[in-house]
């Protein structure tokens, strides 16, 4: 079945320079395009050294780029052989959302902020008004001289985005700031652009947000531990979404992704943990979404030392853990928007009735209830089979990518939140 990514549609130039670190551009051209964009790689020729152009074709919606006078590759027609032919800088730029270039050299960096067009993606960049993602890599060194500081702050103040390199490991042996970001982050921060990630006057622009993810870890011994099998995937797209529509986000998570720019990260392991981390922010906040898989149950009393095996049966009491989504639904506030998550092995009606028991019992204005007994739509998979429960409605959303969750479930709140805004309220939330 073909799912919609959160890109789909979306027209990337995906340009790749001559360094080390394109062979990771080909993990970014993969996911963009898993995320559904229109992917074109161009090249230039210090990129072809590194990684063929064949590999980008394979992988991308269109055939890699590489020359300036041939606007589909090796044995296209040159302009001036083809009556009305496109010039191919002009057309890139002109139909791109986003150009994104990574790794980004010094050499690169360089011509742009000066103007010097002197292949195609130089002048892609030149002749494009689409929003622009540099991500630089180079060695330390080269990162940190005056030059190329300057030519990224001339960039900067022309509105271009820049992701700073990471430290690390350096293709030279050393360490240092000069690494390429992981192509995870990297797609995370192109996708942000195109969508419009953090635009302070966005729909729930002055917005806060607590957000809880992942599974907790009740710990057993000091080496072992009670947990589930969240991934956390679901509760970070829910604050990615949050972000790009102008909310202020603090995401509470017991998950060790990559949370997503902007956020403010408070870490946690237990249901304990997790209960006072969200509690506590959650008398300031106006939305408060509950996507975190707490666990019901913790041992009673944890070892001090690491409990050694024995052939006879090992016998654990476990004691409630505090029900946090019934908390919340007490000590809401007015106005307030909570959502809760339903992890359910069901389906169909039996899955609306157990989610809308749940929006009963805990007080919540909105709750998601997932079949997660769904090979494909399980815990840790990018897919959801979800239903969308509030006190008037419910939406059935099939299985759908878990950013697609997250804009439908943002959207259902930014309507309960203009729903319960003071008159003079509701055009700044529109």
């Amino acid at each position: 079945m073909s799912v919609p990514g959160p890109l789909a549609g979306k027209r990337i130039v995906l340009g790749v320079c001559g360094g080390i670190a394109a062979y990771k551009a080909v993990e970014v051209c993969r996911r963009l395009v898993g995320a559904g964009g229109l992917v074109t790689p161009v090249l230039t020729r210090g990129a072809t050294h590194f990684v063929g152009p064949l590999t980008f074709s394979a992988l991308a919606s269109e055939p890699a780029r590489t020359d300036l006078f041939r606007s589909h590759g090796p044995g296209a027609p040159r302009p001036e052989d083809e009556q009305g032919a496109t010039v191919p800088h002009v057309e890139l730029g002109q139909k791109a959302d986003l150009v994104l270039v990574a790794p980004a050299t010094a050499r690169l960096i360089g011509s742009y902020a000066a103007g010097i067009s002197s292949d195609l993606l130089t002048s892609t960049l030149l002749a494009t008004r689409a929003p622009v993602l540099v991500c630089p890599a180079m060695h330390a060194e080269m990162w940190q001289h005056p030059a190329v500081q300057h030519n990224v702050e001339v960039l900067r103040e022309r509105g271009v985005a820049v992701l700073e390199p990471e430290e690390g490991r350096l293709a030279g042996g050393d360490t240092g700031k000069g690494r390429l970001p992981e192509p995870g982050r990297i797609v995370e921060a192109a996708a942000a652009i195109v969508l419009g990630a953090g635009d302070v006057h966005g729909p729930l622009s002055g917005v806060q947000a607590v957000v809880s993810s992942g599974g907790t870890r009740e710990p057993l011994d000091p080496v072992r531990y009670i947990g589930n099998r969240s991934s956390g995937k679901q509760g970070y797209a829910i604050a990615a979404e949050l972000l790009r529509r102008g909310a202020s986000v603090t995401l509470v998570t017991a998950s060790e992704l990559a949370p997503p720019d902007g956020a403010e990260v408070v870490a946690v392991q237990t249901a304990a943990q997790m209960a006072d981390a969200v509690l506590g922010r959650a008398a300031s906040a106006r939305v408060v979404v509950m996507a975190a898989a707490v666990a019901d149950y913790r041992p009673a009393a944890p070892a001090e030392h690491k409990i050694k095996k024995a052939s006879q049966p090992l016998v654990v009491e476990l004691v409630p853990t505090q029900d946090v989504l019934a908390e919340l639904g007490a000590r809401r506030l007015p106005g307030q928007v909570l959502v809760g998550f339903a992890a359910e092995t069901a389906s169909g009606a039996q899955l609306v009735a157990r989610g809308r028991s749940k929006l009963a019992s805990k007080g919540a204005d909105i709750v998601v209830a997932n079949d997660v007994g769904r090979p494909e739509a399980g815990f840790g998979q990018d897919l959801s089979s979800a239903v969308i429960v509030s006190r008037e409605s419910e939406t059935d959303l099939g299985l759908v990518r878990k950013e697609v969750v997250a804009s439908a479930l943002v959207d259902a709140i930014a309507e309960l939140l203009n729903k319960s805004a003071p008159p003079a309220a509701k055009g700044a939330q529109r």
